[in-house]
């Protein structure tokens, strides 16, 4: 028995040596196939020669990789700050021009803002600089922008193809990015954030306003209770300052509430009565179906949050003895499915115009 149990042992062993050694083989020729430096480049030398025609974009598997305005006034905005740029993968052809393995987004943006052909939009930090293009900027500002060095890794002669497209799809799936209430959590640490968190705990809240695990892991109670406060704050100045860009709206007032929350802690009573008030309401009347568009379905959208949370609490706050024997087969019509359809087009008049809907079904 004990001569059997050696013999499996050492052909295990011989096994697991043979799968060490071919491992250690391949990882080190890996490595030789990939050899590279690091040089630093200007980006008036980097615009000129991308004007010059010198740089090759592989289209076949960069394709799909296309910047807006967006991204590319935040890409801007982010040199002009002075902040630190992610390296680019650059690497040597055949024909002597350079390939930009990773980062033809950010040259070709570049070279697009020193053409003047970009105007800065959108900006959230240069806000005084929203609606220049580059020859609008200051003379030392347009100096100083040419002389940034962005940092590349150069991939030297005879990296395959194959590796080149491995390193791109690599950067750019390497991670899934972060959405707006990730990024919320993240940045704006503060008593109303505490506060947002706490209210995605409530158990009538995640009855009446299920989401899959799958959403929820990326923290979507915490968009829909954050929307919740911003807009119902918002509701009676029309929602001053909101421009469609409801990341950027959201945002800023978790910034603010924050300092409100803490230099005013009496107010988390008054809000914690508003949420609880409100979901109270919406039970007795939308029962266990909550938010949801059917008793059986397993996510709450957005819009259809919006309009009948945001609804009932302004109806609730302008008489709180509304009744709750009242009808809501409104809940089904057309108007109101249309309305609510996915995010229902963020733009003011129709953020007010489903909130709206639900208040006056409620104060009639």
């Amino acid at each position: 028995m004990t001569d059997t149990f050696n013999v499996k042992n050492v052909q295990k062993s011989d096994v697991e040596d043979q799968q060490v050694t071919e491992s250690a083989e391949q990882i080190a020729q890996t490595k030789k196939e990939i050899k590279y430096d690091t040089r630093d480049y200007v980006i008036e030398y980097l615009v000129k020669k991308f004007e010059e025609d010198l740089f090759y974009v592989p289209l076949e598997y960069q394709r799909k990789f296309i910047w807006d305005d967006k991204n590319k006034c935040n890409f801007i905005e982010s040199i002009l700050m002075g902040l630190p740029i992610p390296f680019m993968f650059f690497s040597d052809t055949e024909d002597g021009r350079i390939e930009i393995v990773d980062g033809a987004q950010r040259v070709q943006t570049l070279v697009q803002f020193c053409e003047n052909g970009l105007t800065l939009t959108g900006l959230n930090v240069l806000t005084k600089s929203n609606g220049l293009t580059f020859e609008q900027l200051s003379k030392p500002i347009q100096r100083r922008f040419l002389n940034t060095s962005i940092r590349v890794v150069y991939l030297e002669e005879g990296t395959t193809e194959q590796t080149r497209q491995e390193i791109f799809k690599r950067i750019n799936t390497g991670g899934t990015p972060l959405n707006s209430a990730e990024a919320r959590r993240g940045s704006f640490d503060g008593p109303f954030k505490d506060f947002v968190e706490q209210c995605t705990k409530n158990e009538l809240f995640n009855r009446l306003a299920p989401r899959p695990k799958s959403t929820e892991d990326r923290y979507e109670g915490f968009e829909l209770v954050a929307r919740f406060f911003a807009y119902s704050d918002n509701y009676e100045t029309d929602f001053t300052d909101y421009d469609g860009r409801v990341a950027n709206y959201i945002d800023n007032y978790v910034k603010g509430m924050n300092e409100s929350f803490e230099h005013h802690p009496e107010l988390r009573t008054v809000y914690q009565k508003r949420f609880e008030s409100m979901l109270t309401y919406a039970e007795k009347i939308l029962g266990e179906r909550g938010f949801r568009k059917s008793l059986t379905a397993k996510s709450t959208p957005r819009a259809r949050f919006e309009a009948l949370s945001i609804g009932i609490s302004l109806a609730l706050t302008e008489r709180p003895d509304i009744p709750t024997d009242i009808s809501v087969d409104w809940l089904d019509s057309e108007e109101f499915l249309k309305i609510t359809k996915s995010d229902a087009a963020n733009n003011k008049s129709n953020l007010r115009r489903r909130i709206c809907f639900v208040k006056d079904k409620l104060l009639v």
